[in-house]
């Protein structure tokens, strides 16, 4: 690539998303230790699953604080730093399961100031360059390779070891993310602090089209959880080992890498209002294919989704970085994104609340019908 800038906002990108697939790793053994330790239920895990996102629900704020505090460089610089010495203590001391969901959001805190960080660099030059679809596309072919990795390592160290040892597997991915985040040069505007945060925070939360674009956001994005009683089901009825779970995981990164890859060739060329028409339906049509859920679909859905998902996403995130408020393009964005994930933590909660009273099938119903509700918003976004 004759470009070196260019080159470096490609490799920062991946290098960023792809710790945030490999920060997967202890993921598995620490659902084992959770459930065949602790002896957790279904909906207790998800509650503890969404208490360790929270932060990622902030996202506006951390998005504000880096764009006028130092640069974007120096808070991907001190994240890593705290997810060293948060994965160094979940590696070598013994806690109690508040401690470890404390360390945890601390961990997750860390990355979503990375993650807001990365996607101000993603959003500030992807619209310079024209290349936010491609850009995003990279970033989540890094962490669908991260995914891979994951998948094989993850299972295979909750086999044979704990969660303490694959925490501890962490520190030399963030070091030498430390390195990568080094050699990109960012160009730095001085902002003042006192003038600007009244006026930007109306820019952003009286702006009628990005509150709009959030509202279609959430609804798209919401509808109650049922992962964790599948994943159940693999263990419990299927019979699955760790390492085929694994294995399954590692599966569905590689179709996703061909889906972002898919992304990549046609992101400039499709029609994203046409496309998100149809990914509503599609959507509700894959949810409710899992009342259907044997070994065999669980494989054929595991494929086919993970392409056909990962295609969608990227449109979306690709949708909402040319949606973002020039100028405020870090904060803007980490609004979005919060609001989508605030539509993932009442996913969760909402499935952990409502599975104990409709059992799985109604909750796959439930969810397949809440699809819809974007519907009426879909024809008044603008799409850029």
């Amino acid at each position: 690539m004759k470009n070196k800038h260019l080159l470096w906002i490609y490799v920062l990108n991946s290098s960023i998303y792809f710790i945030q697939g490999i920060e997967a790793i202890p993921s598995q053994a620490l659902f084992y230790y959770l459930k065949e330790t602790l002896n957790f239920s279904p909906s207790k895990i998800m509650f503890l699953s969404s208490i360790t996102t929270l932060s990622w629900l902030v996202k506006p704020i951390i998005g504000y604080i880096i764009d006028i505090f130092f640069t974007k460089k120096t808070w991907i610089y001190l994240a890593l730093l705290l997810d060293i010495v948060s994965v160094l203590i979940l590696g070598f001391w013994s806690l109690p399961i508040f401690i470890i969901v404390l360390i945890l959001l601390l961990n997750s805190s860390n990355s979503a100031f990375r993650d807001v960080s990365i996607d101000g660099i993603m959003c500030v030059e992807g619209k310079k360059y024209n290349i936010t679809g491609r850009i995003q596309s990279i970033q989540w072919i890094s962490i669908s390779v991260a995914s891979i990795i994951t998948g094989i390592t993850g299972g295979y160290i909750a086999w044979r070891w704990n969660y303490k040892v694959a925490f501890l597997c962490l520190v030399p991915f963030y070091l030498i993310c430390i390195i990568i985040t080094s050699f990109y040069k960012e160009e730095v505007f001085k902002q003042s602090i006192k003038r600007e945060l009244i006026s930007d925070l109306k820019k952003i939360f009286f702006h009628k089209k990005l509150m709009l674009v959030a509202l279609f956001i959430f609804l798209y994005k919401y509808s109650p959880s049922f992962g964790t009683p599948l994943f159940f089901i693999q263990r419990d009825v299927f019979k699955w080992s760790k390492i085929w779970i694994g294995f399954m995981g590692t599966l569905g990164s590689i179709f996703e890498i061909i889906g972002a890859l898919f992304y990549y060739r046609f992101s400039h060329k499709i029609n994203i209002k046409k496309w998100l028409f149809i990914s509503v339906f599609l959507g509700a049509i894959t949810t409710l294919s899992y009342l259907y859920y044997t070994p065999i679909s669980a494989v054929i859905y595991n494929i086919l989704y993970s392409l056909i998902g990962m295609f969608i996403f990227i449109m979306i995130l690709d949708f909402m970085a040319k949606n973002t408020l020039e100028g405020l393009e870090s904060t803007s964005f980490a609004f979005l994104c919060s609001v989508s994930n605030l539509a993932l933590v009442a996913s969760q909660v909402s499935g952990a609340f409502l599975y104990p009273i409709t059992g799985l099938k109604w909750l796959i119903v439930i969810s397949s019908l809440t699809s819809f509700l974007c519907l009426f918003v879909i024809d008044k976004v603008d799409v850029k």
